[in-house]
């Protein structure tokens, strides 16, 4: 998927609600602001594009493309151990959305799935929707950044593929499905005494010694 098409006009808004309750020396998007990547939105003040939100019911996916690049981008910087104060209600989204199963890779919270930084938010965004250069492009302000595309390539991949957000939705099952399976398989293969054959060649190699 290229990121222009004949048209497109990628000087799209890319806005944040930030309400303060990160740590400004790790915040990304507080160094995205600073950087001039992206702009501040006031609590209460509505935003006509795409926003990050947990009062999404959608899934983000390629069919909000036009979305886009008509109104632009928004995400909301909180901290991840105070959702439950967070007035999401607050931040007025015309198309709320989720993002589908990936994982961190930033220094705070690496590993773990969706506990995404705003930046990797937005990365994630830009390449379902198809700007995969922009993508790129906002993780390379971050020495961390493009491990984030590394850890979640063949997700990225197969929800950039699909069309709309039933279609994401049902790639991310499919992959949580499978990655549950090869787990439980590995769990499987560590719990099983080993074969007789392989109990009978430690015999033979210790009783060579």
């Amino acid at each position: 998927t290229t990121d222009e098409g004949p048209g497109d006009n990628l000087n799209f808004p890319i806005m944040m609600w930030d309400l303060c309750q990160c740590d400004p020396k790790k915040c990304t998007g507080r160094k995205l602001a600073r950087l001039g990547r992206i702009r501040t939105l006031r609590i209460k003040q509505r935003f006509n594009g795409i926003v990050l939100s947990p009062i999404g019911r959608l899934a983000v996916s390629p069919e909000d493309r036009e979305i886009v690049l008509k109104h632009g981008v928004a995400v909301i910087d909180c901290s991840w151990a105070r959702l439950d104060d967070t007035p999401f209600e607050q931040m007025k989204a015309a198309f709320p959305r989720l993002l589908p199963f990936l994982v961190a890779a930033n220094p705070t919270n690496y590993g773990r799935p969706y506990k995404l930084s705003c930046v990797e938010a937005l990365a994630a965004l830009f390449y379902i929707t198809g700007f995969q250069d922009k993508a790129l492009e906002y993780l390379n302000n971050f020495s961390w950044g493009c491990t984030f595309l590394d850890l979640n390539s063949d997700l990225l991949k197969a929800y950039a593929e699909c069309h709309n957000s039933s279609e994401v939705v049902e790639v991310q099952n499919n992959l949580i499905e499978k990655f549950q399976t090869e787990a439980q398989n590995r769990k499987l293969e560590r719990d099983f005494p080993p074969s007789e054959t392989e109990s009978d060649s430690e015999e033979e190699n210790n009783g060579s010694k």
